[in-house]
């Protein structure tokens, strides 16, 4: 029996069936294909490869000649160079820059190779390897520079940092941008702005991106006109500056812009201008406040012409001296507490020293002004002579803690963090004070004693006793006012000189033993002295004040808020 097989039909000269046929062809074809797309893989990974080596060859030689142009002792190829090698990626980029603004950056007149003086070390500034063993140093020749190099590199570094990882960096790259807009860094704004996630970074990106387009000549007329938007919006005084020479020399539109922007930033500046004589004003009316609250009591209470009463500012800033010397020789990681500490130290150390004046002098002077006035005088050349055999005459240094440092910008309003400190430890001392006199018997009795120190006296209060304790009490917070002084001036013997004269007025003025009439003299005086400064001086503005005072003084003898007290009584 024949297998189905062997009796199938054969073709004709030995062919093979058709179907096989077309099998067979689909096979060659297919190995035809496999082979053509492996010849065009090869072909571009060929081509890519040698795209790549062509392009890191052509990219080599476009940092040589950017290196090159450093070479030449011409200050308009160094500016070249500048722009070439921020735009190169060269990772040494940023190193040869800063080595070019300090004047470290030298070159071979014969073999034209870029160096790097780095102290005794000199490296190439391509690769930062060593130089070579035989290189003499004294035949190298430091690249040149000039205001237009210095530009073109400030604006280079600007460039090259605006992708840094630090947002400082960014920031302060942004600002230079601004500052020197240059057209070569627009496009390496616009690639940080497209990465930028910090809103106060990005601000800072699109106002050094209208500063570019602003100034260009050659931009758009609808691109100029948003980014003056943009500087308008900014409103400083680089700003304004900015608009000022656009309008000078563009026209049409562009310059209509550019003018009412100027018009616009000059009002808000001035606005900001005096918001922030009122913010000096205040800042000098504090501490007015903390070298005569003290004189206000003792004063008030008992009608001495205490002259001492600056030595007392005087003896609080020593103690602060004297707290911050004892933090740093024995306990350094307590230093940003030594305020803290100092505080309630000078006000212990001067209020005694005022009960022990009180004591031993003023009582026996008494109802005799004059006397009482030259007294304490004397006694103030006393206590200067005495801290200048302790500490000598030379001034004292004492530091700011670290919530005390650095300022910030509220607006166009800036603010140093010591000065608003010094605000605060006014107000707080002066609301202490007002609950101690309202809220203990103490004060009571000596509101007593000022208003009626007959009656009070008949009244069983120890008169004596209460003029002691409010002579340390106004002592006590002069010292206090000198720890806050010793953050603003020097600690010196003088210092309490500085301050004794401007005390008197701000007293006089609101009304001898009324703290608010104080609160109120000392702020309204400090501002009208930030604001008569910049027309006629600091000297003649105080000399305007004095005038003003005793002006006043001829209409109300007894000041802005009088109390009926032991000087009027006499």
């Amino acid at each position: 029996m024949k297998s189905p097989r062997a009796s199938a039909p054969s073709s004709p000269s030995g062919q093979l069936p058709a179907g096989k046929s077309s099998t067979a062809k689909a096979m060659t074809s297919h190995s035809s294909l496999r082979i053509d797309c492996g010849a065009a893989i090869l072909a571009v990974l060929f081509a890519l490869v040698f795209s790549l080596l062509f392009a890191n060859a052509t990219r080599a030689d476009e940092i040589d000649d950017s290196l090159a142009k450093f070479t030449t002792d011409r200050f308009a190829d160094t500016e070249k160079g500048i722009v070439d090698l921020a735009n190169s990626g060269l990772p040494a980029a940023s190193n040869i820059l800063d080595a070019l603004a300090g004047s470290k950056l030298a070159y071979d007149p014969e073999t034209k190779a870029l160096y790097i003086l780095n102290g005794d070390k000199i490296v190439s500034a391509r690769t930062g390897e060593a130089a070579p063993a035989d290189l003499d140093a004294d035949t190298l020749k430091k690249v040149r520079l000039n205001n237009a190099v210095r530009r073109a590199m400030e604006a280079a570094q600007g460039s090259l940092t605006l992708m840094s990882p630090d947002p400082a960096r960014r920031l302060a790259s942004a600002e230079a941008v601004f500052k020197s807009r240059d057209p070569a860094a627009l496009d390496a704004i616009d690639a940080a702005l497209a990465k930028e996630t910090d809103p106060r970074i990005k601000q800072a990106f699109l106002n050094a991106r209208a500063a570019i387009v602003a100034t260009d000549a050659s931009a758009d007329e609808p691109a100029r006109l948003a980014a003056i938007e943009v500087l308008k919006t900014r409103g400083d005084r680089d700003s304004m500056s900015m608009l000022s020479s656009i309008a000078a020399a563009a026209s049409g539109s562009v310059r209509t812009q550019a003018l009412a922007g100027v018009k616009g930033i000059e009002s808000k500046l001035a606005l900001w201008n005096n918001v922030q004589n009122i913010w000096y004003g205040l800042s000098l009316g504090s501490v007015l406040l903390l070298a005569a609250i003290g004189l206000a009591i003792t004063f008030g209470v008992m009608g001495v012409i205490n002259m001492a009463h600056g030595e007392m500012v005087m003896l609080g800033a020593y103690t602060t001296f004297v707290v911050q010397e004892v933090m740093r020789t024995k306990f350094p990681a307590l230093f940003d507490y030594s305020l803290l500490i100092s505080v309630p130290l000078a006000f212990l150390v001067t209020g005694l020293v005022g009960i022990v004046i009180e004591r031993t002098i003023i009582r026996f002077l008494y109802g005799r002004p004059l006397e009482t006035l030259l007294a304490t005088f004397g006694l103030s050349l006393v206590l200067q002579q005495l801290v200048r055999t302790i500490f000598g005459a030379n001034n004292r240094e004492v530091g700011a803690p670290s919530f005390m440092s650095g300022s910030f910008d509220l607006g166009g309003l800036a603010i140093t963090s010591g000065r608003l400190w010094i605000i605060v430890f006014a107000m707080g001392v002066f609301a202490t004070l007002q609950l101690v006199l309202r809220a203990t018997p103490f004060g009571l009795r000596m509101r007593a004693v000022t208003q009626n120190r007959r009656m009070a006296s008949a009244m069983g209060i120890d008169t004596n006793r209460v003029d002691a304790l409010a002579f340390g009490l106004g002592s006590g917070i002069a010292g206090m006012a000198g720890v806050a002084l010793s953050q603003i001036d020097n600690v010196s013997p003088n210092l309490g000189q500085s301050y004794i004269i401007d005390s008197f007025m701000v007293v006089v003025f609101g009304g001898v033993g009324n703290l608010w009439g104080t609160l109120v003299a000392a702020l309204s005086l400090g501002v009208a002295n930030k604001f008569l400064e910049p027309f006629i001086g600091a000297v003649l503005g105080k000399i305007v004040l004095l005038v003003f005072i005793i002006l006043f003084i001829q209409k109300r003898p007894r000041g802005l808020f009088a109390l009926k007290g032991r000087a009027v009584e006499a």
